[in-house]
């Protein structure tokens, strides 16, 4: 057994680096809620430059951002978003946009891709109706994580958003892992993201800072959201302390994203050669690994309790598949290793005899990694 723990759970899970702490200790604070923490608005300010938007706030969670986003943009009761049904606003965060904002969400079926089909997109905006809510917002999803980390092209966003202008919508990114797909496609982030009029950025998540996202868009837009996130609870005093951690992630994780894609790659093509499992390694656009088990003697949640017998971490994708995540503190020879002990899992369970304790990852039967 291994002496370390090979995390694969999700991009969530990284530990901050000894440079993230050592900048955490040694961050300029203030009270970020009156607006005067210094740390708070430098890296603001640098995050609106980078995603090249007027300006950006801090918040506490992607899906806190997710939720500002909406409720900026849809600043009336009645509203109705355009989102995919298979993405992260519509499925993970809780209803929130409904349940907070009175926000209606109208579904368009995912593609594989991530993608909706543009025709779908325009034939789900409302016309004025008595009897309908109004469509005042499209959100995408970048890359898109039920679909396997899947990046949209700079000409779909581009289309997405001719169509949004077209018909007087504001355009949103879900951009929790945005970074991964600009260095995916190679593509500056700013331009990937330029029709949009807001976009979340994830900042724990393949960046691997400990905790937050930004959120960025016009000088007004982010006006209207400082006050939404104190509606919300999420303005924090010395933020800049997160702040610091998040600027060192920025800095020196951006140029990881490309070997962590690799890993990835080779975790795909490795787990390709084991019997019991289909996997396209093509399919791997950035930092995810979804595969499935083809023995039906087998389930995720068990393959999962074996691994994690062996100190590697994973979650259930669904009840017939695993994700696997790489992120900047999962090595080559981790890659290796897991590999191994997908191959090993797989014996023991078809020998039987094994004693299946409850899960203690973080995974269960009922929710699956995002």
């Amino acid at each position: 057994m291994a002496s370390k723990v090979v995390d694969l759970r999700s991009d969530t899970v990284t530990k901050p680096s000894e440079a993230m702490r050592a900048a955490m200790a040694a961050a300029d604070v203030d009270d970020d809620v009156v607006g005067v923490d210094p740390t708070a608005h430098r890296f603001q300010s640098e995050m609106a430059a980078l995603m090249g938007k007027e300006a950006a706030l801090f918040v506490p969670s992607g899906t806190m951002g997710n939720l500002i986003s909406v409720l900026v943009h849809c600043d009336v009761r009645g509203s109705e978003a355009i989102l995919g049904d298979n993405s992260h606003i519509h499925v993970y965060e809780n209803g929130g946009i409904a349940t907070i904002g009175g926000v209606h969400p109208k579904t368009v079926p995912n593609n594989p891709d991530g993608t909706m089909d543009v025709d779908r997109i325009v034939a789900a905006i409302r016309h004025p109706d008595l009897h309908y809510p109004t469509t005042r917002l499209i959100c995408l999803e970048n890359t898109h994580g039920n679909c396997g980390g899947k990046c949209l092209s700079v000409e779909y966003i581009d289309k997405v958003g001719e169509i949004a202008k077209a018909h007087g919508l504001k355009l949103h990114i879900d951009g929790a892992r945005i970074f991964n797909a600009s260095v995916a496609l190679g593509v500056p982030v700013d331009r990937l993201v330029k029709a949009a009029d807001s976009v979340s950025v994830c900042l724990s998540k393949g960046l691997g800072a400990p905790v937050g996202s930004v959120i960025v868009g016009s000088k007004d837009f982010i006006d209207k959201a400082r006050i939404l996130r104190k509606t919300l609870g999420g303005g924090m005093r010395q933020v800049g302390v997160l702040c610091a951690a998040a600027h060192v992630a920025v800095r020196d994780t951006l140029g990881k994203l490309a070997d962590d894609h690799r890993k990835a790659k080779a975790l795909a093509e490795g787990l390709k050669k084991i019997k019991h499992i289909t996997v396209d390694p093509a399919s791997v656009e950035t930092n995810m690994v979804f595969f499935d088990i083809i023995d039906p003697r087998i389930s995720p949640d068990n393959l999962c309790q074996v691994l994690e017998q062996h100190n590697v971490l994973a979650m259930p994708a669904s009840s017939t598949s695993i994700r696997f995540v790489i992120h900047y503190q999962i090595s080559d020879s981790d890659v290796q290793y897991a590999l191994t002990c997908v191959e090993k899992a797989f014996e023991e369970l078809l020998k039987g005899g094994i004693n299946l304790d409850q899960l203690t990852n973080g995974a269960t039967k009922s929710s699956y990694g995002h």
